[in-house]
């Protein structure tokens, strides 16, 4: 049993990844932090040893395919098994322990995602992969950047972004892990989902911003303490409650989903929100926030030839905004469904997001993606399957797009 002092960014979720155990390992030492919504700093933490895997040795084994069968390197499966890679140290029965696999991709989950590994994922993907191209197109209220990576050299523009809405801040890693896998493919020369990346990369260019909300991220998944920017004025926005895992909106409790030149007015007299909260309210004018209005001047610099904003949750994809869709985004939403197993969805009686304003200022296809099913945040154990279908979809529309 060791002791962790909890510092600012640690959640529970993030110590267990760091310490190689599970939340509830975490938790069942500290039954306390199962009941407050947030760490404090200062905060004392009992963390058991990491619990390890453990092996019997089959008929035929030998020290590479059992490394092969774990994914762990045969080096450090020797440092835990002194002379298993002997002609004797495999004998069946034998009980081995298995070290942990490191992991095999870049983008992969550390406890909660938020700007701090936005951050260290993109530094680490431009260092393996070059050609990958960088730049922030604005900063969020509290000075977060918001970055932004491009992929490709074609003429076609795509424009994809990620956790406008705070507490969908898990479509960050799926965004991200698609421009992963595709730079990993495109490198390789090889194939992905059935189709050539070098196809995609030759006619279009990609443009990601996989954290268009860092600071409602950051409040969602850290909380707020006396001291900070805006506390007093989150804290009654809030209702005076302390946890922020319902919050959508940004720091200044703007829903940024409400806040694009698209029927503004009428989205504001539809919602009826007077103030900033957790959600709905659409400011005090159409992309008066630094976060929507850094993407909206992103597409008016480089036009796009269409749009997918990934949202949770749902399992839909919206398609339409009031007939201002160019007469190919049905045929496209059912491809995009067809790859995904989504529903494409035709909405009405909502205005004033992504979506709506690139179709209406653009007239070229536009997409909402409600990636997963349940209530935000989505739990972790849901990432591999919502970065799967992020991936589906967006290679449909690489791939499909005439």
């Amino acid at each position: 049993m060791q002791q962790y002092i909890a510092r600012r960014g640690d959640t529970v979720s993030r110590i267990a990844a760091r310490h190689g155990l599970t939340p509830e390992h975490v938790i069942q030492g500290n039954p306390w932090a199962g009941r407050q919504p947030y760490l404090v700093p200062g905060q004392i933490l009992f963390l058991p040893s990491a619990p390890r895997k453990r092996y019997a040795v089959q008929p035929g084994d030998d020290a590479w395919s059992i490394a092969a069968l774990f994914g762990v390197d045969v080096n450090e499966l020797e440092k835990l098994n002194p002379g298993v890679g002997s002609a004797y140290g495999c004998t069946p029965g034998k009980m081995l322990v298995i070290p942990p696999a490191a992991p095999h991709k870049v983008v992969h989950l550390r406890g909660e995602y938020g700007p701090a590994e936005v951050e260290a994922d993109i530094v680490r993907l431009l260092d393996q992969y070059p050609f990958l191209q960088h730049e922030t197109i604005g900063s969020s209220v509290l000075g977060k950047p918001l970055h932004l990576l491009r992929i490709g050299s074609g003429p076609h523009q795509l424009h994809v972004n990620a956790a406008l809405h705070a507490n969908e801040w898990l479509t960050s890693p799926c965004l991200l892990s698609f421009v992963e896998q595709y730079a990993a493919a495109y490198a390789e020369g090889k194939g992905w989902n059935g189709h050539n990346p070098n196809k995609w990369y030759s006619n279009w260019t990609v443009w990601a911003v996989p954290m268009a909300n860092p600071d409602g991220v950051e409040l969602v998944q850290e909380g707020t303490l006396p001291g900070d920017p805006y506390y007093d004025e989150l804290m009654a926005w809030n209702g005076g409650r302390r946890s922020f895992r319902h919050w959508k909106a940004n720091i200044r409790g703007v829903d940024l989903g409400d806040q694009f030149p698209a029927h503004w007015e009428e989205e504001q007299v539809r919602r009826g929100v007077p103030g900033p909260g957790p959600r709905d309210y659409s400011g005090t004018a159409a992309l008066s926030e630094p976060e929507a209005a850094a993407l909206a001047q992103l597409a008016e610099r480089v036009p796009g030839d269409a749009a997918v904003s990934l949202h949770s949750q749902g399992g839909e994809i919206y398609w339409n905004y009031r007939g201002y869709e160019p007469p190919e985004s049905r045929a496209l939403a059912a491809q995009l469904a067809a790859a995904s197993g989504y529903r494409a969805v035709e909405l009405t009686g909502s205005d004033a997001g992504y979506k709506d304003w690139f179709i209406q200022r653009f007239r070229k296809p536009g997409f909402t993606v409600e990636l997963g099913i349940g209530k935000n945040p989505l739990p972790l154990a849901d990432f591999e399957d919502m970065a799967l279908e992020t991936g589906l979809i967006l290679t449909a529309i690489l791939s499909n797009f005439k």
